[in-house]
């Protein structure tokens, strides 16, 4: 027994004085201490935790070199190598996660809405439920700040751009026929519904190296990745019918969503300023499918539009009415992969192509064009170190267009165009730390119907300047083909790319529910596309020394904090811009620009009445028009825009929604511009026809029906 004893006494004595103890001292970057990190040899339970102070020591029986890991909440995880016996009182730095949910992100240029947006100026339910949007995503857009709105053509100008600046994506791929057509001087609508998207990615300048081709902004629209449940969603409204069907399976799902729209009903009970010899009316359809892969996500999109209406105009070169009888079918399809692979690569590979075809008699005359167009895009990710991440990728674009107009008379005239535009971009995210990133890249394109290559460079920085608030900004190059308006006539001139530069200081706080951004900006134009006629024609002479500049600051303040069950935004521009281009014979302010723009909109949760009310008030001054019985080009300017909208959802029950809509309820007489006489009258004097709205307002009344498993679910999102 006594042997025993001393045996195992021997044991523990070599073993206590084997035992090396390690201790040290737990910094951050600033050498501040960190308390309670963890701090352990690898592959052992040898460790402890550190002190208010940052201290710590432990013993430990391993020898030789081994790896010391220290860990802590918010801050990098730290791997070294350290010799056992020789680590004592040495000090280890910890560097910020920048990972972290309040760690500062690039805002310049953009604003984000949907549930992977980590910092958002709208929710999604916003997006389409503002008043007076009517479900049109671009018109809700319009209600942000660096937007004009030129009531009589419905589509995304931005920050003194021209509607075919801004280029639409939805899951990365570009479409070429983002808007539905539409008669002279009358507003058209995005063909998308809001049925189908999760999140938008509205960018007002200075984008990523990604996209291409667009002088002044990009719209991205994400596709849901995995609806919640099977549903089936009915919509019976004063303007026709949808209808929706989402079904979800282990590893797939499929979403569809129809609608036939006829405004004839409309027509009928509100008078219009134009004669509709046939009310428009659109049959249309969307539909995505996902498969949920071991390593990514496979989702096919497709749309299709067709459309029609007869109109007879007015018009003042004629003593006639002119009548257009036009038709158009559009279709839309893509596909994409997004997944990983490797060590912390991520790859998105895709496809799409869109048709679009538009026939028109314009009395005895017949218009009509054909576009064909293809995207495919590769893009890699690789995520190098939580401070550097570095993509890659390329697009390729190919493009046909062909149109004719042929004259009572027999005369045929044909013209259009072939392009393929292939471009490369790369594009690193760096952070410095949680508080500085940038986003730095490059992307070079070669245009072959313009017959030049260019190199963009984009930059942008981030500083977080408190806990809620940051500043940022972005510069970049970009290009784009000319318009198809010229372009169409490339077999008789050469047209070069026209350009713009980008320069954006953003300011950005959030906190609790009220989010308020400030954003200056300039924008460089250079090679913008001139020509000598009154009109564009085939014979037109065109030249590419255009230009121009707009400068100019938007204010953007949301609160949904301070007023129990009310949500409201408020958007204000200033905007100075003017261009050298078309066939301007002197550098002014564009037509669809007014100087001041100003939108308030609100949204109030009545519980009693189990009702959401909303008003937008939108606002802006007059914008300019060429009055030619004055010397002075460009000299006339309208009188200030008002337009204020109402909405009502009223649910009947969870899933019955009953909704009502009408546009300029004080029916303010707006006056978008005017049209003027080629030549003068006996008097000398151009006479002038006004471009209004078709009627003062517009009515709208829904009944909508949410059948799903969970009887939750309503479609107040999409209203």
């Amino acid at each position: 027994m006594k042997t025993l004893v001393i045996l195992f006494a021997s044991l523990f004595s070599f073993t206590l004085f084997s035992q090396t103890t390690i201790s040290g001292k737990i910094v951050n970057e600033k050498g501040d201490p960190i308390a309670g990190a963890n701090v352990f040899i690898e592959g052992s339970y040898d460790g402890a935790s550190t002190s208010e102070n940052g201290d710590f020591a432990f013993a430990t029986t391993a020898t030789g070199n081994q790896n010391l890991v220290a860990s802590s909440l918010v801050y990098e995880t730290s791997n070294i190598v350290i010799d056992v016996a020789h680590f004592q009182n040495q000090t280890i730095k910890l560097r910020e996660n920048v990972n972290t949910l309040d760690a500062v992100i690039i805002t310049a240029g953009s604003l984000e809405s949907g549930s992977k947006a980590r910092m958002s100026v709208l929710k999604p339910l916003d997006v389409v439920t503002t008043a007076g949007s009517l479900g049109n995503i671009v018109a809700a857009l319009q209600s942000l700040p660096g937007t004009q709105t030129v009531g009589e053509d419905g589509r995304l100008f931005v920050r003194g751009g021209e509607a075919n600046e801004s280029q639409t994506y939805v899951d990365g791929m570009r479409v070429p026929q983002p808007y539905g057509a539409t008669p002279n001087n009358l507003p058209t609508r995005s063909r998308f519904s809001p049925f189908l998207f999760s999140g938008i990615s509205f960018s007002t300048g200075g984008y990523s190296a990604e996209y291409g081709d667009a002088l002044s902004s990009v719209l991205l629209l994400n596709t849901i990745d995995e609806p919640d449940q099977s549903k089936t969603e009915i919509g019976v409204m004063s303007v026709g019918v949808s209808l929706g069907n989402t079904q979800k399976w282990k590893k797939s799902s499929f979403s569809i969503n129809t609608s036939y729209m006829n405004l004839t009903p409309y027509q009928a009970l509100i008078p219009q300023d134009v004669e509709w010899k046939s009310a428009p009316q659109a049959l249309s359809g969307e539909m995505v499918y996902r498969y949920n892969l071991e390593r990514g996500i496979f989702k096919m999109y497709a749309a299709f539009d067709s459309s029609q209406y007869v109109i007879k105009q007015e018009n003042i070169n004629s003593i006639d009415k002119i009548t257009v009888d036009s038709k158009n079918d559009n279709f839309y399809l893509n596909s994409t992969y997004s997944g990983f692979f490797g060590t912390n690569w991520n790859i998105t590979a895709g496809l799409s192509y869109g048709y679009n075809q538009l026939k028109s008699d314009i009395d005895l005359d017949d218009f009509g064009n054909v576009e064909n167009a293809m995207n495919m895009k590769l893009k890699l990710k690789k995520n190098i170190s939580n401070r550097f991440k570095l993509s890659f990728g390329a697009d390729y674009f190919i493009t046909k267009y062909d149109e004719d107009f042929t004259r009572n008379a027999g005369n045929k005239f044909d013209y259009g165009y072939d392009n393929t535009i292939g471009a490369f971009y790369t594009e690193a995210d760096i952070y410095f730390s949680k508080k500085l990133a940038a986003k730095v890249g490059v992307r070079a394109s070669a245009n072959e119907l313009t017959n030049d290559n260019s190199i963009s460079p984009r930059i942008s920085f981030a500083y977080k300047m408190a806990k809620f608030s940051q500043l940022s900004f972005a510069y970049g190059d970009f290009s784009q083909t000319p318009s198809v308006d010229y372009i169409k006539f490339s077999k008789f001139s050469q047209f070069e790319s026209e350009k713009a530069s980008h320069y954006i200081l953003n300011y950005q706080y959030s906190k609790e529910g009220r989010t308020l951004r400030a954003e200056a900006y300039y924008k460089d134009y250079s090679n913008l596309i001139r020509f000598d006629s009154p009109e564009v024609v085939y014979n037109s002479i065109f030249t590419n020394d255009g230009k121009g500049y707009a400068k100019g600051l938007d204010l953007f303040w949301r609160d949904g904090k301070t007023i129990k069950d009310l949500e409201y935004w408020v958007s204000y521009s200033y905007i100075d811009t003017e261009r050298l281009y078309k066939n301007y014979p002197t550098q002014v302010t564009p037509n669809f620009v007014p100087n001041h723009n100003l939108s308030i909109v609100t949204k109030y949760w009545i519980t009693d009445w189990k009702s959401q009310m909303g008003f937008t008030n939108s606002f802006s001054t007059g914008r300019p028009y060429n009055n030619p019985n004055e010397t002075q080009f460009m000299n006339g300017k309208t009188k200030s825009y008002n337009d204020l909208s109402f909405s009502w959802a009223y649910l009947l029950t969870t899933q019955k929604i009953l909704y009502f809509s009408v546009s300029n309820i004080l029916g303010a007489n707006n006056v978008y511009g005017y049209n003027y006489a080629i030549k003068p009258d006996a008097n000398g004097e151009y006479r002038r026809s006004a471009i209004k709205p078709a009627a003062d307002r517009f009515f709208f009344i829904g009944f909508f029906w949410t059948i799903s498993k969970n009887k939750n679910d309503n479609q107040l999102k999409n209203l």
